[in-house]
């Protein structure tokens, strides 16, 4: 209570003395660039009307009837009332005192339902934070609603939009005797949901969800992550008008423009800020991921950077990889996606592209290309000649050994 009386103090001061308009907490007067008084002082002009709608916030924050100019002085006499007020009485003066009459008589003059008994009967729980140390020197500090609910024994983070799903023991993920597959999802309902295969976002959810399983039935811990990042957080509307701009592109859709088209749409190629990302890992007292099934190199720097070890990277199978995705999974390993043994160059950027049903890829398909046949798969292979399954197993090597 000390510290809020104190801040109170600090700004009734500014509130009831002179103080130019629209200088920020933090600035001087003379930081203040032109253009910024001039855009504060129109979107308070714009706001007159709203708030002479309202005679009590008319009365504050039109004085004289209008909004104050550029440079002239905005005094806020009622605010530095009511921060003086704190600053004496603490919190009774807000529950009990003057403020909450001010707030009830307002409230119930416009047909609110507040009342003296609701803000007399107000009571907060001050709680420890939960410390978590995950590694020397760093200590993670939470504080949740959850633990101010005795009749819940739930911890919930301070981390919105992601869901964590875990596979095998949840005491095994900070454990690193135990082995940890991860995979950090971002949200795509075009392929998660609805199954389009022009990216590769559900085949390596897909994935990832079999290998997690498979780490846990190992005796291991499997993660997935999943973050409500629609459209590289740029949203779906504009993730789909990216979409057609590809695929009507002139010379259809190619992974050499991949990223171009995404900029001329959006402004950006990616909105996302992966460094908070790690937030979520850290956590749940994960320190290192042995198997982390992802190609992205933003994911893997920021978790890496953020004191999460990773031992292995595990990219999609390229059987794995739709006939329509290829242009993306190629034009993201040309961009630093993790890709083994090599990124694609320029050249092959060009020649991988996805016009009405013609697919060239970097795998096969062109001249002297022939198919294999293994079970439901087909793999092809840009040499001259005729291989088939059978030549493969005379040699001692398998179909999935050769592609």
């Amino acid at each position: 209570m000390t510290q809020v009386r104190c801040a109170a103090q600090r700004h009734q001061h500014v509130a009831e003395n002179d103080s130019p308009v629209y200088v920020d907490a933090h600035q001087q007067p003379n930081q203040v660039q032109p253009e910024q008084q001039n855009q504060r002082a129109a979107d308070w002009r714009a706001a007159g009307p709203s708030l002479r709608e309202i005679p009590t916030s008319a009365a504050c924050f039109l004085p004289g009837g209008h909004a104050p100019a550029v440079g002239s002085i905005f005094r806020n006499p009622g605010l530095a009332r009511s921060l003086r007020a704190i600053a004496q009485d603490g919190r009774d003066a807000f529950y009990k005192g003057l403020l909450a009459d001010a707030i009830v008589r307002y409230s119930q003059s416009v047909g609110g339902l507040f009342t003296h008994q609701d803000f007399a009967e107000h009571t907060s729980t001050d709680v420890e934070p939960v410390s978590k140390t995950n590694w020397p020197g760093v200590r993670y500090d939470y504080v949740s609603p959850g633990l101010t609910r005795p009749d819940l024994s739930v911890f919930l983070p301070p981390i919105g939009g992601a869901t964590c799903y875990i596979f095998g023991e949840v005491a095994a993920l900070a454990d690193r005797k135990h082995k940890i597959t991860c995979r950090v999802h971002d949200e795509c309902n075009g392929s998660d949901v609805f199954g389009s295969d022009i990216c590769t976002c559900r085949p390596y959810l897909v994935h990832g969800v079999e290998e997690c399983a498979r780490e846990a039935q190992r005796g291991g811990a499997g993660l997935i992550v999943y973050n409500r990042k629609e459209g590289r957080a740029l949203g779906e509307v504009t993730k789909f008008l990216v979409y057609n701009a590809r695929k009507r592109q002139e010379g259809g859709d190619t992974a050499a423009t991949y990223f171009e088209r995404t900029e001329c749409v959006a402004g950006v190629q990616d909105a996302r800020f992966q460094e908070l990302m790690p937030d979520v890992i850290h956590w749940l007292g994960i320190t290192r991921i042995d198997r982390f099934v992802s190609m992205s190199n933003m994911k893997y720097d920021a978790l890496t950077k953020a004191g999460i070890e990773i031992a292995e990277r595990v990219a999609i199978p390229e059987e794995l990889v739709p006939q329509d995705a290829s242009v993306e999974i190629e034009a993201k390993k040309a961009a630093g996606y993790y890709a083994a043994p090599v990124a694609p160059g320029k050249k092959k950027l060009a020649e991988t592209s996805y016009e009405r049903g013609k697919f060239s890829s970097l795998f096969g398909n062109g001249p002297g290309a022939t198919p294999v046949v293994s079970g439901n798969r087909i793999y092809t292979y840009g040499i001259t000649g005729h291989l088939t399954a059978t030549d493969f197993k005379r040699t001692g090597e398998s179909v999935e050994g050769a592609r």
